[in-house]
């Protein structure tokens, strides 16, 4: 990986922030006291760009994440404490759909947000399915229900199925999927799942709803008939899996929710 740093002297400070939160210890002072990128750099950046982030003076710029490419945090639009706490609060797994698709803009906007989710030294190793049309959302849940069928399991939920009632979609009219190479990413459960999390509350902020979808997941781990459907690049694993729509149905309270469980040290 090529990577260069540049630095611009006279409005550097000098405060050395960017060695200090340098992960890995890559940036050191040169002679005159300056910021400089360690040799070790070219094999060990991960491309966090952290170091032209916290620059106070805008003095500092690296090829992998140029300055020039990333916006500067506006500290107007970030939410206050209160209102933080209250959109969290206010999630909820949607389990109801209204016959209404989400545009592919709106879909790329809730992909944009989740690609700055954090992930095992920023390796980025998460790839998306998103299935739009409905009628494949409900193949894919019939797969599922085959899967429950040859194991007997969840019976009441198979006597849905054959009413006509889909419990393991819901009728939804979209799919998210994520998937990756465990042999590439070190942690690829909490990295896709992460990303998945960063979808769905992003996907609550545009007035959508969405629910994790564990039956399917449990099936795609083990049933090839699903797995072969998704057409995984070789060596890829699905880790987590969306319900997505519109809600039609709008909750009008927060409920409670058990005390955290906590030991304090």
């Amino acid at each position: 990986m090529k990577i260069s740093l540049s630095l611009d002297q006279e409005l550097c400070t000098q405060c050395y922030s960017c060695i200090s939160e340098c992960p890995f210890d890559l940036l050191s002072e040169d002679k005159e006291g300056f910021p400089q990128l360690r040799k070790a750099a070219v094999k060990r950046c991960m491309r966090c760009g952290h170091c032209m982030a916290v620059c106070v003076a805008d003095a500092l710029d690296i090829s992998i994440s140029p300055l020039e490419s990333s916006p500067p945090v506006d500290r107007s639009l970030l939410p206050s404490p209160e209102s933080l706490k209250h959109f969290l609060e206010g999630r909820r797994s949607i389990r109801t759909y209204r016959k209404k698709s989400a545009d592919r803009a709106t879909l790329e906007k809730l992909l944009d947000v989740s690609r700055y989710a954090p992930s095992a030294h920023n390796k980025q190793p998460v790839h998306w399915i998103i299935v739009q049309d409905s009628e494949e959302v409900k193949q894919i849940a019939g797969l599922v229900v085959e899967y429950m069928k040859e194991l007997k399991i969840f019976p009441g939920l198979l006597r849905a199925w054959d009413q006509g009632v889909d419990k393991v979609l819901r009728g939804a009219p979209h799919l998210v999927v994520t998937h990756c190479d465990p042999g590439y990413s070190e942690h690829p459960m909490e990295d896709c799942t992460l990303a998945t999390a960063y979808f769905d509350l992003a996907a609550n902020s545009y007035g959508m709803g969405s629910c994790w979808a564990g039956f399917l997941v449990q099936a795609a781990a083990k049933y090839q008939p699903l797995i072969d459907a998704f057409n995984l690049p070789e060596g890829h694993k699905v880790y987590t899996a969306l319900m997505l729509g519109y809600p039609k149905y709008r909750y009008r309270h927060i409920p409670q929710r058990d005390e955290p469980k906590v030991t304090w040290k």
